[in-house]
């Protein structure tokens, strides 16, 4: 039992953050990402081990944004939002959603062309994907839009698989918790969600 904790214990103790994380983000609580600079500062280190050199550079990019999305819901604006209220949770505007696509594939692009020729990595298709559309996850609840919820949807699916295949079981476990939660997520946040035009 210690040899099994003393093997996984990082992986047990971002498993532990990334509930909290998730729990934080359902509430709409801005603590969610100060939960977000400190558990992907450690996921680096733990996906650097198991050969997710995509996944390792994309939890630098969560901690980076984490500091981002901290400061947009602490001091950002949006349309109609009155002085002193909180950042409301709205839909995205349909005009963000063709430059949102080209941005995804572009990205999704990019990161495998980096993972084929810098990285040793025997999943770089799907590594890519992850991270792709995790950049625009995370813009996306950095704004606070409902549709957030579906790109973490479609991550966290993809990111169950690799985790299992790739042996770091509680971040599989914790990632197919992440679907169940980003559907309960998304129809609360939808319910709450602000009609703008």
């Amino acid at each position: 039992m210690l040899s099994f904790l003393s093997l996984h214990w990082l992986d047990i103790f971002t498993t532990i953050l990334g509930l909290l994380y998730i729990w934080l983000e359902y509430r709409a609580s801005i603590a969610l990402w100060v939960v977000g600079i400190v558990m992907p500062a450690l996921d680096v280190w733990l996906y650097w081990q198991h050969g997710l050199y995509g996944d390792a550079g994309m939890a630098v990019y969560y901690t980076l944004a984490a500091i981002y999305g901290y400061a947009v819901w602490k001091f950002g604006r949006k349309r109609g939002q009155t002085a002193g209220q909180q950042m409301p949770i709205t839909h995205m505007p349909r005009r963000l959603f063709v430059p949102t696509v080209v941005f995804f594939v572009v990205a999704w692009g990019a990161t495998y062309y980096v993972l084929i020729t810098f990285t040793d990595s025997n999943v770089p298709a799907l590594d890519a994907f992850t991270n792709a559309l995790s950049f625009v996850g995370l813009w996306a609840l950095a704004r606070k839009y409902v549709e957030q919820w579906q790109f973490w949807i479609a991550v966290d699916l993809v990111c169950t698989g690799l985790y299992i295949y790739k042996g770091i079981p509680f971040k599989a476990l914790l990632y197919g918790l992440y679907v169940v939660i980003a559907v309960a997520g998304y129809r609360k946040w939808r319910g709450e969600a602000e009609v703008r035009s």
